[in-house]
């Protein structure tokens, strides 16, 4: 009677043994993954972090539409996009603010060098092309002016509209105010050209954006300014410099002289999410956008 207890548990005890040996293996053939790596094989890490933009008035719609899409597709991106002019952008850019400067000029030797004194390293990006639009109000009877016209009137040798086939009205000149990087392109560009060292009219009015120029030429019909492609609207005119109506086509074909490139200079080694961002904008997915918004793609 003992022998038979003795055998039964014995059997219980093999058989407890085995099922543990089941637990241990999963019920599986297949080998245990000793990588230690749990994240399911083909899933990419979410992008993530904030990136700060600043600077040029001209691009301001044009960098928070870009934001815009991207945050749309890099959910965890987080984008903000202020403007206050270019120079305003690079300041910060050289003091180490933000991750990008936007501006609609080129940024100058001793600002880079100045940035460099901080210890930031800039990095230079062209993002798109601009066409400078040469703006009037809709009733003046003037529809085109020769390039070196433009840079009299800008310079105050030419001070009323008859002299250039208009009425007799004296000339409401309209510019950006001296932190904008349109301004500066306007006075290297046009202002000063024939490389006649000259400033601005002295009865310039200096606006502290392009929307208060875009504002004033329509409320005034002797008003001439200057502003990107991309805010032109239908209650102005715009004006052919010789010959040739700003816009896309003849922006890329280089047969219109008021343009330019704009930039974004980055400040430093660039996050991963900077890197990722400045790349998409470069690709054919947000020139897709510049394009929309009126600029000239670079590609």
């Amino acid at each position: 009677m003992k022998a038979k207890k003795f055998l039964a548990f014995a059997l219980v005890a093999v058989l407890a043994l085995g099922m543990l040996g089941l637990v241990g293996c999963g019920g599986s053939d297949e080998p245990a993954d000793e990588s230690g790596d749990e994240t399911p094989a083909g899933d990419a890490a979410e992008l993530s972090g904030s990136i700060t933009v600043e600077g040029s008035d001209t691009m301001v719609n044009l960098g928070q539409a870009l934001a815009e899409v991207f945050m749309d597709e890099e959910m965890g991106v987080d984008i903000s996009v202020a403007g206050g002019g270019s120079g305003v952008g690079i300041a910060s850019l050289i003091n180490g603010t933000v991750d990008f400067a936007n501006s609609s000029r080129a940024m100058k030797d001793e600002e880079k060098a100045e940035a460099e004194g901080n210890g930031i390293e800039v990095t230079e990006f062209v993002v798109a092309y601009d066409g400078i639009a040469i703006v009037v109000n809709p009733s003046l009877a003037v529809e085109d002016l020769t390039f070196e016209q433009l840079g009299a009137i800008y310079r105050g040798e030419i001070t009323n509209w008859s002299e250039v086939g208009g009425p007799d009205l004296d000339i409401v000149l309209l510019s950006r105010d001296t932190s904008s990087g349109t301004y500066a392109f306007f006075l290297e560009h046009v202002v000063q050209q024939a490389d006649k060292e000259a400033v601005y009219s002295a009865d310039a009015r200096l606006l502290p954006s392009t929307q208060a120029i875009i504002d004033e030429t329509i409320a005034n019909e002797a008003a001439i300014g200057y502003v990107g492609l991309g805010y032109v609207v239908p209650e102005v005119n715009v004006l052919k410099i010789d010959g040739v109506e700003s816009g896309v086509e003849v922006v890329k074909d280089g047969s219109y002289n008021v343009a330019r490139p704009l930039f974004m200079y980055a400040a430093g080694t660039l996050s991963d999410a900077s890197r990722v961002y400045i790349d998409w904008v470069q690709s054919s997915e947000g020139q897709a956008v510049v394009a929309e918004l009126g600029f000239v793609p670079t590609n």
